[in-house]
């Protein structure tokens, strides 16, 4: 039991670590916040379809990344986005992993709507009250660039890691 719980803990922490080492990669942070953001660590909002230790991995990553964004004067929606975004990324990813077991040809395509659906919508509404956008404009923006990234990289990601069996030990209950 101990040995599963460690292996639990240590990859929520690798989540963490690459979601928010990936968000803030020099080059990549510049594409990382804002209104039209194309956030290359989304692409892990795929992995609770494969394993419940995404759910804490993605939601520290997204406080690491966000709270580290803000020290770095990249994060432009503010201190709000610690909080908020974060939140955002908890929810995705809680209903990602109830939709787990919902596969088009063995891709879980249905994991990866949540991500879309509350990163847009959620998202959306702190930069319109952050940055003064028009509220739709900004959440097709952040859907756009969602869907973008957990599309091309998130889905080929989540099957290439599903054939490795590599979350084969993990909690999946």
């Amino acid at each position: 039991m101990k040995h599963k719980s460690l292996t639990f803990l240590a990859r929520a922490a690798a989540i963490a670590a690459l979601y928010a080492a990936v968000t803030l990669a020099p080059g990549i942070s510049a594409i990382s916040f804002g209104p039209f953001q194309f956030r290359v660590a989304e692409a892990l909002t795929v992995l609770p379809a494969l394993t419940f230790a995404a759910v804490p991995g993605l939601t520290l990553g997204c406080v690491l990344a966000n709270g580290f964004g803000l020290l770095l004067g990249v994060n432009a929606a503010g201190a709000w986005d610690v909080l908020v975004g974060s939140a955002a990324t908890l929810l995705a990813a809680l209903c990602s992993y109830m939709l787990r077991n919902i596969r088009i040809k063995g891709a879980p395509v249905l994991s990866a709507l949540p991500p879309v659906l509350f990163n847009g919508l959620i998202i959306g509404a702190e930069l319109c009250f952050a940055l003064r956008l028009p509220f739709w404009a900004a959440a097709g923006e952040v859907a756009l660039g969602e869907a973008a990234v957990v599309c091309i990289l998130g889905l080929p990601l989540a099957v290439l890691l599903d054939k490795t069996k590599i979350f084969k030990n993990t909690w999946r209950a």
